[in-house]
């Protein structure tokens, strides 16, 4: 399996379960943090991947519509 194929494996899978891939990312960031530090730099990494995936809360949504 290469790169871009396990890429598209799990874009797939974030967007028939993004509630479950941002707690996962979540989870790791919060690993990270105590692991690591640099708590700035994984809490901007996992915004980003939160910004990422497709319906999740930073994902892909539709646009409000103004009220008519």
């Amino acid at each position: 399996m290469d790169f871009n194929e396990m890429a598209g494996k799990a874009e797939e899978l974030a967007k028939e379960h993004p509630e479950q891939a941002e707690g996962a990312a979540e989870k790791a960031g919060e690993f990270g943090k105590e692991r690591f530090g640099h708590d700035e730099q994984i809490d901007q990494g996992v915004d980003k991947f939160d910004d990422w995936v497709p319906g999740g809360k930073g994902g892909d949504q539709p646009e409000a519509q103004p009220p008519a």
